[in-house]
C-alpha cells in the first residue's frame, strides 16, 4: 500500500474530510437509505477517531451526497436533525466535527455539489477561507469519494467497511485511493502515526 500522507514531500495536513454513509455510520444495502434517526448506528470507535483528529488540531468536516431527499424519501430537515445528534454524540466523547455539508440533489440533477464534483468542498471553503486542498485528506468508501477528493488535489483514504455492502466501483476506488483501510478508526490511527512521524523529521 502507498503511503497516503507522503510526509517526506507533502504539506502537513490541516483538514480532514469524510463521507458519512459508511465511514462514520453504517451503511444500509444498497439502494437502501438512512433516512432517520432509526436508521442511524454510529460505527465502532468513530468517536473516539474523531475526536484523536480534533486533539492533533486537524479540522474536520463531513461531506455526504443524500439523493434520498430528492427522491422524496426524506427531507433535509431529517439529515439536519441525525447530524445535530450526532454533533451531542460525539460531544460526549470529547469529540466535534467542524461542519457538515450535503448535496440534496439526485443524479444528473444539473448540480455542482454532488461528489466526485466540488461543491461540497466550495461550501466549506466559504466558511473556512484557510481550508487548501493541498493539505486536505479525503476520506470515503466509495468511488466518487475518492474521485472528489484527487479531482481537488487532496490525499485519499478509501474506507473497505463491511464487504457485503460495498459500493459499485469500490474496487477501482480502493486502487484509486492513496491509502486502504478496513475502518475510520484504522485509518486514524495509521494518521496519527505518520503525523507523529512528520513531527519528528
Amino acid at each position: 500500500m502507498s503511503n497516503p500522507l507522503s510526509t517526506a514531500s507533502a504539506p502537513r495536513l490541516t483538514t480532514i474530510f469524510i463521507d458519512r454513509d459508511g465511514v462514520v455510520n453504517e451503511k444500509l444495502p444498497e439502494g437502501q437509505f438512512v433516512r432517520s434517526l432509526a436508521d442511524f448506528k454510529l460505527l465502532d470507535g468513530v468517536p473516539e477517531a474523531i475526536a484523536r483528529l480534533n486533539q492533533t488540531g486537524l479540522r474536520v468536516v463531513v461531506v455526504s451526497n443524500q439523493s434520498g431527499i430528492a427522491q422524496g424519501l426524506y427531507t433535509a430537515a431529517d439529515v439536519l436533525a441525525i447530524h445535530d445528534t450526532l454533533k451531542k454524540t460525539l460531544a460526549g466523547h470529547g469529540a466535534r466535527i467542524d461542519g457538515f455539508y450535503f448535496c440534496p440533489h439526485g443524479k444528473g440533477g444539473g448540480c455542482n455539489c454532488r461528489k466526485p464534483l466540488p461543491g461540497l468542498f466550495e461550501q466549506a471553503q466559504a466558511e473556512f477561507p484557510e481550508i487548501d486542498a493541498a493539505t486536505s485528506m479525503m476520506i470515503g468508501d466509495s468511488l466518487p469519494d475518492i474521485e472528489f477528493g484527487q479531482r481537488l488535489g487532496m490525499r485519499t483514504i478509501f474506507i473497505e467497511g463491511n464487504p457485503e455492502r460495498q459500493k459499485p466501483g469500490a474496487e477501482a476506488a480502493a486502487e484509486l485511493a492513496g491509502g486502504s483501510f478496513p475502518s475510520l478508526a484504522k485509518a486514524v490511527e495509521f494518521l496519527m502515526e505518520e503525523q507523529g512521524a512528520a513531527r519528528a523529521l
